[in-house]
């Protein structure tokens, strides 16, 4: 395995995803951070965006070769570490897991992203509307969510065994507790979050445990 970068912002959910994924097959890498915000936005500088031309976090970065997207990072660590497995070997139960991914990859997080938050408040005129929109976004998500895992959740989203569909929930439970989504109304997700977080793979995959978490951080 060639050394290991990541592109990372210790609160991006995006990163986190991968965060997780490189601890869960005990990959050694080494973490760049990426300030989304102080400078304008560090991921809008030209040598980020000549990585990265969405100006988007996560990047891996392997040997001479920059790969962005939290799936497809994913996907290729699965490829060339298969084991531990974070998808089934059944083509059904993987296609699942991934559906399961995509739910939040494709159908929650974007929308309350942060470049979409700073759009909806400097061109759209919704200021100070961050939290209900992704209060709502997370919330009509999470209902799906709810709803899929009631078919496949054991301790963890697909039976008792860590999945990617894993790696992506954790963080955006992260998200939905930063925008104050009552997980109350969300037992099988709650407890799936808290199954995973006393594993010392999400654990140090956590907000709280990166090099550019600010020291005043929770406080």
């Amino acid at each position: 395995m060639a050394n290991l970068q990541l592109y990372s912002y210790y609160r991006s959910s995006c990163s986190y995803r991968v965060r997780i994924a490189l601890n869960l097959k005990n990959l050694a890498y080494e973490t760049v951070p990426v300030h989304l915000v102080r400078d304008g936005g560090q991921q809008h500088q030209a040598a980020y965006r000549e990585r990265n031309p969405m100006r988007q976090v996560p990047t891996l970065v392997v040997g001479d070769d920059s790969i962005g997207q939290s799936m497809a990072i994913i996907e290729y660590l699965e490829q060339v570490h298969p084991e531990p497995a974070l998808f089934p070997k059944d083509p059904v139960a993987a296609a699942k897991v991934r559906a399961f991914c995509e739910m939040i990859n494709a159908g929650i997080q974007p929308v309350q992203n942060l470049s979409v938050l700073l759009y909806l408040e400097n061109e759209m005129g919704a200021t100070g509307k961050r939290g209900k929109w992704g209060n709502y976004w997370i919330h009509r998500g999470f209902e799906a969510l709810e709803q899929s895992l009631q078919h496949s959740a054991g301790r963890f989203c697909f039976g008792d065994t860590v999945t990617a569909a894993d790696c992506f929930l954790i963080p955006q439970v992260y998200n939905a507790l930063r925008f104050k989504v009552d997980m109350a109304q969300f037992p099988t997700i709650a407890r799936i979050n808290e199954t995973c977080l006393a594993m010392e793979a999400f654990d140090a995959a956590t907000p709280a445990n990166q090099p550019d978490t600010p020291a005043d951080y929770g406080s």
